[in-house]
């Protein structure tokens, strides 16, 4: 258990806690306007020792080059601190901009919440 405040909950965000990992749940559109209103939230979570961490993009209608750099900005926190990210997505275009990118090689995406949650841990650690 944290003693954490009450998780934000934005408009584009909200943050919960499943099986000991802190999960990102981004809904919406994610541009500049919300990584905006995400990156401190973003921050305080991915900016912990040995944080284990799930971004959820389930709920994600548009994904520009904004939500790549949130994520990839999320990926370089955790890593140099020790910790773990994983990523749930699952829509078409979504999931092409990763593979086009490269980031699904650094990221790979899971299916489902379940799916990331129960990933061995080493995997979010390679690169």
């Amino acid at each position: 258990m944290s003693n954490d405040p009450t998780p934000p909950t934005t408009g584009y965000l909200r943050v919960h806690t499943d099986r000991g990992r802190t999960v990102l749940e981004l809904h919406g559109e994610i541009d500049i306007a919300a990584a905006v209103e995400i990156i401190p939230h973003l921050d305080a979570v991915t900016g912990r020792r040995d944080a284990r961490v799930v971004i959820d993009l389930r709920h994600v209608e548009f994904f520009d080059c904004s939500g790549l750099r949130l994520l990839y900005r999320a990926r370089q926190r955790v890593l140099d601190r020790g910790g773990e990210l994983r990523l749930v997505c699952t829509h078409p275009l979504t999931l092409r901009v990763l593979k086009v990118t490269g980031l699904s090689r650094l990221l790979p995406p899971a299916p489902t919440l379940d799916a990331a949650l129960e990933q061995p841990e080493a995997t979010s650690h390679t690169l």
